[in-house]
């Protein structure tokens, strides 16, 4: 069982995979079916809105990061990507919220399961928080052309990113479940089967 998570509160899956391969679409999928997702990385935007936040990025990056009286995103992440300090810093502001309202979110909850969509529920440790874990896998050069075509970016922008979280091979074998979201993979026959079992793993969890 998670860390946040009881037998009177529903199942916390934790829904996972390398930037670019195509969790939101996944979080959609099981929209589809009832089942609330609470998206860290929207959860976490959402706080750049609030001065106070600002101010404390600012402070903790060393770096003033807004222009034109707006947070200027991808100025934080030039500094972050390529300081493992800074990173850290911006983190250690980031995750604690992300947890507390996560916290506030589910208790609202009456699903049998929800989704904890993040990209890094490894790398920092989010895996404690979830009862089971959902790993969306597509291959990296994959990966790299839809995010140069979602984002404008470039290829080194998304391989320093890249080069902070671990390999999609790593996320798969230490998933208890992997969702291949390839093109020519039935993406919806995937996402159907999953339901089943999570739908079971909730009941199971509330008889015991």
């Amino acid at each position: 069982m998670s860390d946040m998570s009881s037998s009177n509160s529903p199942l916390v899956v934790g829904l996972t995979g390398g930037i670019g391969c195509g969790k939101s679409t996944v979080v959609s999928a099981f929209a589809q079916r009832g089942i609330p997702a609470f998206v860290a990385d929207a959860q976490a935007a959402s706080y750049y809105d609030e001065p106070d936040f600002v101010d404390a990025v600012c402070q903790a990056l060393q770096a003033d990061v807004r222009r034109d009286g707006h947070v200027d995103k991808r100025a934080i992440a030039s500094l972050v990507f390529a300081d493992p300090a800074r990173l850290a810093a911006l983190n250690g502001l980031v995750h604690p919220r992300v947890r507390r309202d996560f916290r506030r979110w589910l208790a609202a909850q009456t699903s049998p399961y929800v989704l904890f969509e993040s990209a890094i529920l490894y790398e920092y440790g989010l895996e404690r928080d979830v009862d089971c874990v959902v790993c969306v896998y597509l291959e990296r050069e994959e990966r790299i052309r839809r995010l140069l075509l979602r984002d404008a970016t470039s290829r080194d922008a998304i391989e320093a990113r890249m080069a902070n979280q671990l390999s999609a091979e790593e996320k798969m074998d230490r998933a208890d479940f992997v969702l291949l979201n390839f093109e020519g993979n039935p993406r919806e026959r995937q996402v159907a089967w999953l339901h089943d079992q999570l739908l079971a793993r909730a009941r199971a969890r509330l008889v015991t």
